[in-house]
C-alpha cells in the first residue's frame, strides 16, 4: 500500500473528484498524471490509472507469469528424458 502514492498531487478526496471529474480524466487520459489515488474516510478507496498504463500492467503481470511458469519448468527439467530436435522432426515430419 506504500506504493500507492509518489507524490502528494497523486491523492484526491471522493469530494474533490465529484466536482473535478472532467479536468482529472483529461489529466490522466493524456497521462499528464500517471495515477489518482481516491480518498474515502482518509482510507485509499481506489485508483485511476490510463487504459494504456493499466494494458502495460496486465502484459508485465502476463510475462512475469510466463517466467516463473518457464522457471518452475526448468528447475524440474532431466536431460535424460530430453527429445532432440532431430528426433522430433523424424517423429511428427509430414509424410506427403
Amino acid at each position: 500500500m506504500t506504493a500507492l502514492l509518489e507524490r502528494a498531487d497523486q491523492a484526491i478526496s471522493v469530494t474533490a473528484m465529484v466536482r473535478s471529474f472532467s479536468a482529472k480524466l483529461k489529466e490522466i487520459s493524456s497521462r499528464a498524471t500517471e495515477r489518482l489515488v481516491i480518498f474515502k474516510d482518509n482510507q485509499p478507496a481506489a485508483v485511476i490509472i490510463n487504459v494504456q498504463a493499466y494494458q502495460e500492467m496486465l502484459d508485465e503481470l502476463e510475462n512475469l507469469r510466463i517466467e516463473a511458469a518457464a522457471r518452475e519448468r526448468l528447475s524440474n527439467f532431466d536431460q535424460t528424458k530430453a527429445v532432440s530436435h532431430e528426433d522430433m522432426r523424424a517423429r511428427y515430419a509430414r509424410k506427403d
